[in-house]
């Protein structure tokens, strides 16, 4: 049996047991899904023998960002806690591609709707678990438009990683799922493409790539940021931020999701409606390869992107 390497997880300054990583169910992380995270990547290149964290400034950034609008006092600083997650990946022995997430969370609380930093406990922790990367993989996935719509800034901000949100986006999941679909692309209260349920998408109509703004109730990606960047600097395609109907979709040339855990995902179908030929999109796999020279350490251009782990 191959060894299981979530050896460890990093809570409140200490590295623990991967089983001992645990929060009370009375903690309004759990009661009232109180907490903030990061999806971090870290990819595995063999020839260097290295692991390499994908922008962990931005992600940390972001991070503390969403503790600022979720009122929340984290007890570490940005500094410590990359410190915390290189480690932690060093101690997990990874030599494969990882996922890992950093997270600031509210813990036992004076009372059950507790929520100011003088009336609640504020913890991190970080877990850690491979997962390989799908890029190039060849295949594609089969959305629907769902009929829930995206929250808006002006219910719960959409633009933090907070796992409230998430419950949103998991119900135009599983109904995607439940009729037979593998995803769903949500609109926004205006009747405009926002995002996926755990991913941005962006859309190619006549060779130039369209993705809504980050005004349209979606995450503010550092995925999406970053292929905003190489589109226009590696592969010379204008991108327009701009509102999308969702029948652009139906007669786009390509569409794709893109995420940290997502990638660069190609969608090939939309409400049934196939998208271009139906097969992965020519610079969608043009983006795939790029993205992924870039992440692997393979493109010394964008090497102050990447946080080497064994000997940082």
């Amino acid at each position: 049996m191959k060894k299981r390497t979530m050896t460890y997880a990093w809570m409140n300054g200490e590295f623990i047991p991967w089983d001992e990583a645990k929060v009370h169910v009375s903690s309004s992380c759990v009661m009232l899904a109180s907490r903030i995270f990061e999806g971090m990547r870290a990819y595995w290149n063999d020839s260097h023998e290295q692991l390499y964290i994908f922008k962990s400034p931005d992600h940390l950034r972001r991070l503390y960002q969403s503790a600022k609008i979720m009122r929340m006092s984290p007890p570490y600083v940005a500094s410590q806690l990359e410190s915390a997650y290189v480690e932690l990946l060093t101690r997990n022995s990874y030599r494969e591609d990882a996922h890992f997430m950093p997270s600031i969370y509210l813990g036992i609380g004076q009372h059950f709707m507790s929520y100011t930093p003088d009336t609640i406990d504020t913890g991190m922790y970080i877990t850690s678990a491979p997962r390989k990367s799908q890029l190039g993989s060849g295949t594609g996935i089969n959305v629907c438009v769902s009929s829930w719509t995206r929250i808006s800034d002006r219910d719960m901000p959409p633009r933090i990683k907070v796992a409230a949100n998430y419950q949103n986006g998991r119900l135009a999941h599983v109904q995607a799922r439940e009729d037979g679909y593998d995803d769903a692309i949500l609109l926004n209260e205006r009747g405009k493409m926002a995002e996926g349920p755990s991913a941005c998408v962006f859309l190619i109509r006549h060779g130039t790539a369209i993705t809504p703004p980050v005004t349209a109730g979606i995450l503010e990606s550092i995925t999406r940021a970053t292929l905003i960047q190489l589109l226009q600097d590696e592969l010379s395609v204008r991108v327009i931020e701009r509102e999308v109907d969702r029948t652009e979709l139906y007669i786009a040339d390509e569409v794709f999701f893109c995420g940290s855990a997502f990638e660069v995902t190609p969608i090939l179908s939309v409400d049934r409606y196939v998208v271009g030929n139906g097969k992965v999109g020519d610079l969608t796999a043009k983006l795939q390869h790029v993205y992924d020279q870039v992440i692997r350490g393979n493109n010394p251009t964008y090497a102050d992107w990447l946080l080497p782990v064994y000997g940082a």
